[in-house]
């Protein structure tokens, strides 16, 4: 009871206060790619990560060696290490998220695993239009958080940068050609990317993944929903990054009202 409400009063305070949390890194073993560095954040709002065969395995059933992936709020890479691993060291994986507190560890954990795979961490907000942008969180220790002006009230002392991602790809990166996922966690924000990547949707239909947040009205679902599915795209929402991820279609636009928070997966017709 005493280590219960100890954790709960250490959240409440970094809901409130902003602290500098530390980092720890393990070493894990991953069978068939040998040992990986994966450093953790020590925010008491985190959740718990770890890197597993199982998560490599759910993006190799759509990834292959040599891949290019797009990780947009990448957080600590914790989704990226297993896209990379999946496409291996002749892949890339871009990894993108301003966020400093979270950005300084997916630094980290793509300097340490080189030798197994290749992450690009890029500290720029995927924004529809290139610029500066005031950077908010609803939790002081920032833990959460994006360039919307819907994600609360603690704010960076500074700005953050924004790119297009379309322009950027373009002018940085001419082996988009073989882009094959795209990731959206962006906190609400997700629409307002993957119309500003439009092009990049209809040249090289990669797959999605993608979030329907759980403050999106009732039109904005539905906006999300058609939007996809004029691109030509099957949407589907996912329970995890588990291997064996129950995957579940959404046949209708009406479904997306079906559940409050979930993840999306969306294939190519």
């Amino acid at each position: 009871m005493f280590n219960y409400l100890k954790k709960k009063y250490t959240k409440f305070v970094a809901k409130r206060k902003f602290s500098d949390y530390g980092d720890a890194t393990s070493v894990i073993s991953i069978e068939g790619i040998g040992n990986i560095n994966f450093t953790c954040w020590l925010n008491p709002l985190e959740q718990e990560k770890t890197i597993s065969l199982s998560q490599v395995n759910f993006y190799r059933k759509f990834l292959k060696t040599g891949d290019f992936v797009i990780d947009i709020g990448a957080h600590i890479g914790d989704t990226t290490l297993p896209m990379a691993l999946a496409v291996g060291a002749q892949g890339t994986v871009l990894a993108f998220d301003p966020n400093p507190h979270v950005f300084k560890i997916l630094q980290k954990n793509a300097d340490q695993n080189r030798h197994i795979s290749n992450i690009i961490p890029l500290p720029y907000a995927i924004a529809v239009e290139e610029g500066e942008y005031s950077y908010a969180s609803s939790e002081a220790s920032f833990n959460n958080g994006g360039i919307s002006g819907k994600n609360g009230k603690f704010g960076l002392g500074e700005k953050v940068k924004g790119v297009n991602l379309q322009n950027f790809i373009h002018t940085q990166y001419p082996e988009v050609s073989k882009i094959s996922l795209i990731k959206v966690d962006a906190e609400g924000y997700d629409i307002q990317i993957l119309k500003s990547i439009s092009k990049l949707l209809d040249q090289y239909k990669p797959t999605l993944i993608f979030e329907c947040f759980k403050d999106l009205s009732e039109q904005d679902r539905h906006d999300l929903f058609d939007y996809i599915s004029q691109k030509g795209y099957k949407i589907n929402k996912m329970d995890d990054f588990e291997e064996d991820a129950a995957i579940t279609p959404i046949p209708q636009k009406q479904n997306m009202l079906d559940w409050k928070h979930f993840d999306i997966i969306a294939f190519a017709e």
